[in-house]
């Protein structure tokens, strides 16, 4: 059973910073992409942003130029780094996981159980 666990989840005032992390117990393929995504009450869960094996990343409109995602060498765990935080950023954050980065960006095969991040204004 592949598990993908998050953390850095809390609250955080207005224009501050949080490092959301992922790790998973997925040995898949060296193909393998991540990303996260994010719901908040009464919304979709939307892609916030995804990385590819090869380092190819992709975000949402709402958060270029403020969140920044990256991996490490191994491949099996991914960061969300989020600066100049919004009230409208707040949300219940999801680490996720497939073969490639079309199959997260559409249908993820693993996710995690998500993390809540809360910007109080």
């Amino acid at each position: 059973q592949v598990q993908l666990v998050e953390s850095g989840g809390g609250l955080v005032q207005t224009g501050g910073s949080r490092r959301l992390s992922c790790t998973t117990s997925w040995n898949g393929s060296s193909a393998s992409a991540m990303g996260w995504y994010r719901q908040s009450p009464g919304k979709q869960r939307e892609l916030v942003a995804a990385i590819a094996s090869g380092g190819y990343t992709t975000y949402a409109d709402s958060v270029k130029g403020r969140f920044s995602i990256s991996r490490i060498n191994n491949r099996n765990a991914v960061y969300l780094q989020m600066n100049s935080l919004k009230p409208e950023d707040t949300a219940v954050y999801y680490c996720a996981a497939g073969e490639n980065i079309l199959v997260v960006r559409s249908r993820p095969r693993y996710w995690g159980q998500g993390t809540q991040v809360t910007v109080s204004s």
